[in-house]
């Protein structure tokens, strides 16, 4: 089966990766995440799960739920299962595998130039969803500590912010008992400060963030071992399993996408 390839345009925050193009998955998988495909109007998309359906609009996908996708032309979005997000797309699943929600969209679905703009692209998918996380989405996606009303979980944001924009390191301290300590507060308090501020638990966020840091590190030419070591992982192999399971592919694999 041949596809007009279209060089995929790549955003991966703290919960949620977000692809926009064509996706031909060789054998089927599963993963951590929760998988939503968005086809673009008159693209041929299939999903394998055990057997070969004729996808017509925008699907969720459970998470660890084996399958195996051919599209032309879409969105992929990969969500964190544990984040608020996650959560309510999980309950619209009802306990299946997989779910269609409506037909394609009419509207044209084009590759965002700029970040800003993927939330504006992206809201008839929540409308069509009526999901009401939308605004969690914008805060995982953009990661602006500004948006943040506690100061603490501000100063929490710029500290991990730093390591994203500069040499990547492990936080010196990152065990929720340590971070609470750190701001001053209760590690019940915290907990529930930043899952109440971020959308997101504080462990899988933190998970999220350490993989985001070795993607960048490895990026920026640093081995996948010297990378692993950098983002807190015991070495490249441990690094390789996590990221795989989070995502359904090897971190080798996701370079391909950002290049």
């Amino acid at each position: 089966m041949a596809f007009c390839m279209i060089k995929p345009t790549v955003w991966i925050q703290t919960g949620v990766v977000i692809i926009y193009g064509n996706s031909f998955d060789a054998a089927p998988h599963n993963h951590h995440a929760i998988q939503i495909i968005w086809p673009q109007e008159n693209s041929l998309c299939k999903l394998t799960m055990p057997r070969q359906n004729d996808i017509s609009g925008l699907t969720i996908i459970d998470s660890k739920a084996e399958h195996q996708l051919q599209m032309s032309a879409g969105w992929i979005l990969l969500v964190e299962p544990k984040s608020d997000l996650g959560q309510e797309l999980s309950s619209k699943l009802a306990g299946q595998a997989f779910k269609t929600f409506g037909p394609y969209f009419s509207t044209a679905i084009k590759p965002p130039t700029k970040t800003e703009e993927i939330g504006k692209l992206l809201s008839p998918l929540f409308q069509q969803l009526t999901l009401t996380k939308q605004s969690l989405f914008n805060n995982m996606l953009f990661n602006n500590p500004s948006t943040v009303k506690d100061q603490r979980i501000q100063q929490l944001l710029t500290q991990l912010n730093e390591c994203l924009h500069g040499d990547c390191i492990k936080p010196a301290n990152w065990r929720a008992a340590e971070v609470a300590s750190q701001l001053a507060i209760s590690e019940s308090r915290f907990l529930h400060l930043f899952r109440e501020e971020l959308g997101i638990a504080w462990r899988p966020y933190l998970l999220w963030r350490r993989m985001i840091c070795a993607l960048q590190a490895i990026i920026n030419n640093t081995s996948a071992t010297d990378a692993a070591h950098l983002a807190g992982f015991s070495d490249s192999a441990h690094l390789s399993r996590t990221f795989r399971k989070t995502f359904g592919m090897s971190i080798r694999q996701s370079l391909t996408l950002f290049k």
